[in-house]
């Protein structure tokens, strides 16, 4: 009991010296009575647009009516099939939708989004909220949401940036006015494709001109939770569908998205091992992988949920076999797209503060286990059947990161070990990483990211 009580009164002597969160009025308000726009000595502060990931844009329909997320009761049981993207079955490209892009939500239910980084650009930061074709009045700090349909390719939504940015020069009537990016989660590749291509799409051969012709547009980037060596657990959604709360929005509502296969694990990744440990040489963009596993469009379960929807085996096929192709052509173009990411960029003039969580164990690798001749793929670490005695089978398959991303994709890095250098075929201009304990979704709502964030953002070049 002694030493109960020593502890005590430890305690309460320190409790006046502990700090549990950085105070950002007392850190960014401070001097706000001197200057709000001059980070270069007398220059315009420059605006910041916030890129949000996929699915974290609302979509609405043609009447307004808000289709994802959509009211409490359908994020619980709806499978969000009219979120399906319609196919052109000459072209296999997605055909334009009526369903479009609205805003950022602050919040879903009960679970902060972007609303606390908002607020905290707005009341610490003194940025005002703002929309393109709004003209700049020549006084303050502004801030734009770059709402975008997140199921279309990322090429198809660079070019929309580039737009959007252009809009913000000629409000700011600055045909030479630099922005700052935020982009969260596929935010952050969607930026970092857009600064290497601009508006251009290069993902139909794999020649990948380099332009920087979005950098010269942008003074800094920031990523929060980018998976920039891609993501397991996208991988997870294309084989088992996307949960959402309690239900699930299936494979073949995911699978025309053609974002999402653009969110796959890179090359360069140890994707897939055996249960001894061992890697195995598997190209997870070649679709006969798929075929073989019989993974996601190609599982017989999906294939005859599929046929059962229509009023005839025949029509239920063809619609199979549509997808088949559809799925074959994206995930050709989503391995141009991961390889467009990492390759070199000369001259380079811009760089990269990332934030990410790495707090939780999360998908890295899948598992291939051998049973009476046959192969069978585990998702998860419990799934393993004849687990090997002295090999950790959650460090096998998971590696520390935000539950979605794990830290090394955030750092672009195919290996955890930060003695390691980066592999040579990922080039990766990394400035700053910071690393916190958020869950993906949650991270923007994380006051040290937003603390570190308004240092980045209000520092001079």
């Amino acid at each position: 009991m002694r030493n109960v009580g020593l502890a005590i009164i430890f305690m309460l002597i320190h409790a006046g010296c502990a700090v549990t969160k950085p105070d950002l009025r007392a850190l960014y308000k401070v001097e706000s009575h001197v200057s709000m726009d001059s980070p270069k000595g007398g220059g315009i502060q420059p605006p910041v647009i916030v890129i949000p990931g996929i699915v974290s844009s609302t979509l609405i329909d043609e009447n307004d009516k808000e289709i994802w997320f959509g009211p409490w009761h359908k994020l619980l049981t709806s499978q969000y099939k009219e979120a399906a993207l319609e196919i052109d079955e000459k072209t296999l490209l997605p055909k334009p939708s009526r369903i479009r892009a609205s805003t950022l939500p602050d919040k879903v239910l009960f679970f902060d989004f972007y609303g606390s980084l908002f607020s905290t650009l707005e009341n610490y930061g003194d940025y005002a909220f703002s929309k393109p074709g709004v003209a700049y009045t020549g006084s303050g700090r502004r801030y734009y949401k770059f709402a975008y349909d997140w199921r279309y390719d990322n090429t198809h939504n660079a070019k929309l940036l580039d737009e959007f940015i252009d809009q913000i020069r000629r409000d700011y009537s600055d045909p030479t006015l630099e922005v700052d990016l935020i982009g969260h989660s596929m935010g952050g590749l969607l930026a970092r494709y857009y600064m290497r291509y601009g508006g251009a799409d290069v993902l139909d051969d794999n020649e990948f001109p380099v332009t920087q012709a979005g950098a010269k547009k942008v003074r800094r980037l920031i990523q929060l939770g980018a998976p920039n060596l891609g993501s397991a657990a996208v991988l997870h959604q294309l084989i088992e569908g996307y949960k959402v709360l309690f239900t699930t929005v299936p494979v073949e509502v995911m699978v025309t998205m053609p974002s999402v296969y653009q969110l796959l694990p890179h090359p360069l990744n140890r994707w897939l091992v055996t249960n001894e440990g061992k890697t195995l040489d598997r190209d997870l963009f070649d679709v006969e992988v798929w075929r073989r596993f019989q993974w996601g469009i190609f599982d017989p379960e999906v294939v005859e949920r599929i046929i059962s929807q229509y009023e005839t085996r025949e029509e239920g096929e063809r619609r199979v076999a549509l997808l088949q192709r559809y799925f074959h052509k994206h995930l050709e173009r989503a391995r141009r797209f991961v390889w467009s990411l990492t390759v070199p960029v000369p001259d380079l003039d811009y760089d990269i503060v990332a934030f990410g969580g790495n707090c939780s164990l999360t998908p890295a690798r899948l598992l291939v286990e051998e049973i009476d001749g046959e192969s069978h793929v585990r998702l998860w670490p419990k799934e393993v059947k004849n687990k090997i005695k002295g090999i950790d089978y959650d460090l096998l398959m998971l590696e520390p990161g935000d539950g979605r991303v794990t830290k090394p994709s955030m750092l672009a890095r195919e290996l955890l070990d930060p003695t390691k250098p980066r592999h040579h075929y990922s080039f990766f201009p990394l400035n700053h990483s910071f690393f916190l304990c958020h869950s993906h979704g949650q991270l923007a709502g994380n006051i040290n990211f937003q603390d570190n964030l308004l240092n980045a953002l209000l520092e001079p070049n």
